[in-house]
């Protein structure tokens, strides 16, 4: 298992992602480097899977949506240290999180477990969602044209 000093375990199927799957482990450090690959990435939080049980099995799943939807997207664990830092950032609310982003935008997040049919379908949702950055482009665009309001 990964140890850093002072740092707790990873859980036994958080580390098998990383030494089996070779999911590299980030943190708020090198989260960025890694989103400046490009392309679709998967950030998993996973917080304390004792606490959070459910990230087991997100734990489970997430090699089976690489293997379901191959080449799509690259994953990463996120640091347990930098959970709670960049959980801000990316802007979701629960435990565990797989956070979908393009390019270094974020798109969106799936929180909790799912049945398979459901998980696999918002995965695809989100690998062809537009990011928030993009969304909040158009909304800017589609203010500009509008104008200002006549008053009645």
């Amino acid at each position: 298992m990964a140890e850093t000093p002072g740092a707790t375990l990873r859980h036994p199927l958080i580390e098998r992602l990383c030494s089996n799957f070779d999911l590299p482990e980030v943190d708020s450090t090198g989260v960025d480097a890694f989103l400046a690959d490009g392309g679709h990435a998967v950030l998993f939080f996973t917080e304390d899977p004792l606490k959070y049980p459910e990230s087991s099995d997100v734990a489970v799943i997430l090699p089976e949506l690489m293997r379901a939807l191959p080449g799509r997207f690259r994953a990463a664990v996120v640091a347990r240290a930098s959970e709670r830092e960049l959980q801000k950032r990316f802007g979701f609310a629960r435990w565990p999180a797989l956070v979908f982003t393009r390019d270094g935008d974020i798109v969106g997040a799936i929180t909790g477990i799912h049945d398979w049919d459901e998980f696999l379908e918002k995965v695809r949702s989100l690998l062809e969602s537009p990011t928030r950055r993009e969304i909040a482009a158009a909304a800017a665009r589609d203010n500009a044209q509008a104008g200002p309001q006549e008053q009645a």
